[in-house]
C-alpha cells in the first residue's frame, strides 16, 4: 500500500554546504495494517512524511502509495493527512473547516454537510461545529485537524503526531477512531512519541534515528522479556548513540 525504496534526502545550505537527513531508508506498509513510526526529535520522521506526500522532493529514491508513483501521480485523492501542526483559517466555524476540507477532496455536494456533522460528532466536537476556530482550544483543533482527513473516508491515513495536545480523553477517544479505521480494512500510517501508544495500536513499527531506519517489524519481536516498546525503544537508540 505504501512503499519506500532506498529514500535519501539531503539538504543544502545558502554555502552549498550539505546536511543529510535522511540515509537509504526502505520499508513499507501493508494495506490494511497500523504501522507506527517512531524516533527521537530530529530523527526525520516529519522530513520523510512530506516526502511520502510529496510536499517536498527526496534526493534519490522512490516512493508509492498502492502502485501510484509519488511525484509523477495523482495519489492525494486515496489519503487523509494530519500535519505535526495543523493550522486553520481562525474566523471559520468548525462545520465550514469540514465542509472546506470536503470541497478541496471533491466530495459531492449532497453528502458533504451530512457527513461534516457526523464526523464533528465522532470527534467529540458536534456542539462546537458553530463556533469559530479561535475559541477552540488546542485539544479541540487537533480532533479537528483529525477530522479533516476523515470527512472524505480515504483509503490511507497518514498522521503525524495524532495525540499530540490531547488530554487522556482526547487520546482514548483518538485511540478508538484508529482502531475503527483498521476494523474497516483502512491503512494507517502515523508518528508518536507516545510509545504506549504505538504499543496499543500497532501491528507494526519502524524506528529512525539520525535518518537512518533502525527497525521494522512487530512490537512482539522488539519486546524482550518483560520489556515495554519505550525500554526497548531507548536501549536501541542508545546502542545506536555510541556505534
Amino acid at each position: 500500500m505504501i512503499l519506500f525504496k532506498r529514500v535519501h534526502k539531503t539538504f543544502y545550505s545558502a554555502g552549498f554546504r550539505s546536511y543529510p537527513v535522511l540515509h537509504d531508508i526502505s520499508f513499507s506498509v501493508e494495506p490494511g495494517e497500523i504501522f507506527g513510526f517512531l524516533g527521537p526529535n530530529g530523527a526525520g520522521k516529519s522530513t520523510l512524511i512530506k516526502i511520502l506526500l510529496n510536499f517536498i522532493q527526496a534526493s534519490s529514491g522512490e516512493l508509492f502509495i498502492r502502485n501510484l508513483k509519488i511525484g509523477r501521480d495523482n495519489f492525494q485523492h486515496l489519503i487523509g493527512y494530519l500535519p505535526e501542526m495543523p493550522c486553520f483559517y481562525e474566523n471559520l466555524t468548525g462545520l465550514e473547516t469540514l465542509r472546506f476540507a470536503g470541497k478541496t477532496s471533491q466530495m459531492k455536494e449532497s453528502v458533504l454537510m451530512d457527513a461534516a456533522q457526523k464526523t464533528l460528532a465522532r470527534l467529540k466536537l458536534g456542539h462546537a461545529g458553530n463556533m469559530l476556530i479561535k475559541a477552540y482550544s488546542k485539544g479541540m483543533k487537533q480532533r479537528l485537524g483529525i477530522a479533516m482527513s476523515l470527512i472524505h473516508d480515504p483509503e490511507i491515513y497518514i498522521l503525524d503526531e495524532p495525540m499530540s495536545g490531547l488530554d487522556p480523553m482526547g487520546r482514548k477517544l483518538i485511540t478508538d477512531v484508529i482502531l475503527e479505521l483498521k476494523e474497516r480494512g483502512k491503512t494507517v500510517f502515523f508518528s508518536s512519541h507516545i510509545l504506549s501508544d504505538i504499543e496499543k495500536l500497532c501491528d507494526r513499527i519502524g524506528i529512525l534515528n539520525k535518518g537512518r531506519l533502525l527497525y521494522t517489524g512487530s512490537v512482539d519481536e522488539i519486546i524482550t522479556g518483560s520489556q515495554d516498546v519505550e525500554t526497548s525503544f531507548v536501549e536501541l537508540i542508545e546502542q545506536d548513540e555510541v556505534r
